[in-house]
Parts: structure tokens; sequence; C-alpha cells
């Protein structure tokens, strides 16, 4: 895991930092640098590998590099991806007793999180002109480190991509499905996320989503007095006919006996 040990005696010392933004697409730096590295990705998605271990870091995600560990890119940053780095060292102060907790490796699902607040507070502070900057950099850079060390707030494992691709489906009930929408929401290619999909659940993305929209129509007619026409529009179909003969296939009624069958239970 090459992971970076840190105590309550550790001082971090920040050789540099700052936030970056690639105007191009582009592969990480092969390097094996004496510098420990943080990366946290805004928007777009970093693609390292740390030894022979691949990482992908997407939005709102955190990645520690170990100093001494050859790191590079094998696959491309795409061309708008935003990401805060820092680079540091640790000095570590010998004391009797000390207590020591790895830093997270790798780190998803962070965005809107205390833990993101956190880094963009630090991230703002690198780039002040205060002119207390350089004095205190250090100390507050230690105190996101013994956040991140030490913080069991926010210790549930990040959402699998497969959930995270259910939420976005969720939310966008009456669209069209879309290969290109999900690429650009997720950043990896419609073939990389049907795979994944199909793995840990079972079923295709467009077959999840039109499950959806069933459900969807079926609360619709169940709970209000919509058209079948309206509650076509709302589950995404623009054709009302269609709409019907989709539905029987799904659910092997029709939308106005599916109605009458729902109401007869009430």
């Amino acid at each position: 895991m090459n992971e970076i040990i840190f105590n309550n005696t550790s001082m971090p010392v920040v050789s540099g930092c700052g936030l970056l933004a690639a105007s191009e697409p582009f592969y990480h730096i092969d390097r094996t640098a004496d510098f420990n590295v943080m990366i946290y990705v805004l928007e777009g998605a970093i693609y390292v590998t740390e030894d022979e271990t691949d990482y992908e870091v997407t939005r709102g995600g955190l990645i520690f590099l170990k100093n001494g560990i050859h790191h590079f890119g094998k696959r491309e940053i795409p061309r708008g991806t935003r990401w805060f780095y820092a680079h540091f060292y640790i000095n570590e102060i010998p004391v009797y007793e000390s207590i020591a907790a790895p830093l997270p490796k790798h780190l998803e699902g962070l965005s809107g999180s205390d833990t993101e607040q956190r880094i963009m507070n630090f991230c703002d502070f690198c780039s002040s002109e205060n002119g207390t900057r350089d004095r205190y950099i250090n100390l507050r850079f230690a105190e996101l480190l013994c956040f991140l060390a030490y913080n069991e707030n926010e210790s549930d494992p990040p959402p699998k991509l497969s959930d995270r691709i259910c939420g976005y489906l969720s939310e966008n009930i009456s669209a069209p499905f879309c290969a290109k929408a999900l690429e650009s929401e997720f950043f990896l290619s419609y073939k990389r996320l049907a795979a994944v999909f199909k793995a840990e659940k079972g079923m295709s993305m467009q077959q999840y989503h039109d499950r959806l929209k069933m459900a969807e129509a079926c609360r619709l007619l169940s709970s209000t007095l919509m058209t079948v026409g309206e509650v076509a529009m709302a589950a995404g179909y623009q054709d009302p006919l269609y709409f019907s003969r989709r539905f029987r296939e799904m659910t092997g009624s029709s939308p106005t006996e599916y109605r009458r069958a729902a109401a007869m239970k009430m």
C-alpha cells in the first residue's frame, strides 16, 4: 500500500502547493520523488500508477503518494481536470510516546464533506496573500493531516461506482438514456462504466434506468390524477403509445389496468 505514517509528533514541511487545471490531456509525470504528494481532484480524473498499483482518482477523490516510490501515468488525464496538490516532507520529533496512524491512501466520494471543506480551506490559505502564510502553512497542513489520519467521522467506505451510477440515473429518470452524458459525468468510457455496472448489479445500466422509469410511472398512476400521456412524459417517454406498450411488457398490464387495480387495493 505504500502508506505514509503520520503521528502526533510529526511536523510536515510543505515544499510546494497549489491549484492546477489541465488545458490539454496529459500523462502524470514519471518520477521517483524525494517528497510525499497529496492530490485532491475537483473536476475530471487523475490516473497515476504507484509502484505496481493503478489508481483512478475522480472528482471528490484524494490520494497520497509516498516519497521514494516510483509513480507515473499509464492513462491520459483529460482536459479540464482540476486538482489541488501539496508536496511535503515529514520530520519526526523524537519523544518517549507517540500515537501513529497511516494517512488514507485513496478516498473517493468526498464532495460536499467536511473533509473536502478542510482541504479547500487549506487550498485557500495557500493561495492567499496573507503575510503570515509562509509562517503558518506547515502548522495548517499539520492540522489537516492530523484530521485525515485520526478522523473517524468519515471512515465509512466510499460508495461503489455502480451505486453512484444508480444515484445519477435516479436523478435523471425523465431524461433519455445517454451514454455520452454518463461518460461526461463519471469521466470514464461507456464501455468501462457498463462493465463495472453489469458486474456489480447484474444488469445493464439501460435496464436499470428502464426499471426506474417504470417504477416512477407506477407511482404516478397509483397516486396522482395525471393522464396516461402526462405520466408517460414524466417518466421520460415522448410517445404515449410506446410507453403503454413498454409498460405492459414490464408489468403485465396496461397503464389503465394498473391504475384500476391499484385503486381496488385502497
